[in-house]
């Protein structure tokens, strides 16, 4: 069993607060992803469930067990860092049963080990290679595999992506997933990429300035965002964020650029976020439809990409289409789609849609 239960688990450097009091379950088997922007405290709660950072307050469990002040070696779990940690001397066959060797498991049992972590990694011919014959995206899976053979409880990785290029990420990424659903091994993960977070997770955690902004399933969190930080972070290109101000029943934004609102929104003053895929063609005379002018044109193949300007704002669009590309300097006229209007009060909270 594999349950990580955390605690009001907090840290603290000195007078500051890095990671305020939390409470977190991670259930056996469940693919939890911590997701924030850099400096948010979600390398830090990995650190400190993994054993590398001692909490200033709180309980850490794994599997039943307190291990708030056990060694790391002492808490049945295996990570896998950013830098891959590989020792640049062993084979990959070495680097991977160098943790078993030293816990003087026999030699049978670690070549077994090795050779089934190998095969799920697809590592098995390049065993007798060293690091430096490696790609990127080798060593991260000889990583893995390292981490696998320990068969621990728990699996933690920080950013191991991180030092790939785009498309070795991709591959790695693809093979984590394909890990997790071969082993159905409970990990955690921390990542800034929210890619990677709404790609790989069963759930995700979105943090902030060390504190818990939502938790819940990736299409959960981008279609129901708890707040207008978490609306802005999750989504690429990100949502597109309006002031706006609430006039008989509309949400007006700039000239020429209003919103028809349900008629419980009582607010005088509404934050809107509009995904740039809600944001479609329209014909003059529909709902809501607004003439904008196109800045930028982005063809990227299957899609493409406008920054327009209206109402005095410029937005994002994301457009499905795969004719000819439209030019910039064109106007054209968009609308968004119906219910796809995010409402945040000025505070940020959300409010609902429309």
């Amino acid at each position: 069993m594999g349950e990580v239960q955390l605690r009001a688990v907090a840290k603290r450097f000195g007078a500051q607060t890095v990671v305020h009091p939390m409470d977190l379950d991670v259930a056996d088997g469940e693919f939890l992803v911590l997701v924030g922007p850099s400096g948010c405290g979600k390398s830090t709660t990995l650190r400190m469930i993994a054993g590398l950072e001692e909490v200033s307050g709180g309980e850490i469990r794994i599997a039943g067990r307190t291990v708030t002040d056990l060694e790391p070696k002492d808490r049945n779990i295996a990570m896998v860092f950013q830098n891959y940690a590989l020792y640049p001397h062993m084979t990959v066959r070495e680097n991977m049963g160098f943790g078993l060797q030293v816990a003087r498991m026999p030699r049978a049992e670690i070549d077994r080990r090795v050779e089934e972590a190998a095969a799920i990694l697809d590592l098995t011919p390049l065993l007798a290679r060293r690091p430096a014959q490696l790609s990127g995206g080798q060593r991260q899976r000889v990583a893995m595999g390292r981490a696998m053979v320990r068969r621990p409880a728990v699996f933690l990785f920080d950013e191991p992506l991180s030092n790939l290029d785009a498309k070795l990420r991709n591959q790695v990424r693809t093979e984590i997933k394909k890990l997790h659903q071969a082993l159905r091994t409970t990990i955690v993960y921390v990542t800034h990429d929210q890619v990677e977070a709404m790609t790989l997770a069963d759930r995700v955690v979105v943090m902030r300035d060390g504190r818990i902004e939502q938790v819940g399933a990736p299409m959960e969190v981008y279609r129901h965002p708890a707040n207008l930080f978490v609306g802005g972070f999750i989504g690429a290109p990100a949502m597109n964020q309006l002031p706006a101000r609430v006039v008989a029943g509309r949400a007006c934004v700039g000239e020429g650029l209003a919103f028809t609102l349900p008629g419980d929104v009582l607010e005088p003053k509404l934050v809107l976020g509009l995904r740039p895929e809600d944001i479609v063609p329209a014909r003059p005379g529909e709902p809501d439809t607004f003439a904008a002018m196109l800045r930028v044109v982005e063809p990227l193949g299957a899609e493409t990409l406008l920054l327009i300007e209206a109402g005095g704002h410029e937005l994002t669009v994301r457009l499905a289409e795969r004719g000819e590309p439209p030019r910039a300097g064109e106007w054209r006229y968009f609308r968004p789609l119906p219910g796809s209007l995010h409402l945040f009060h000025p505070d940020g909270r959300a409010l609902g849609q429309a």
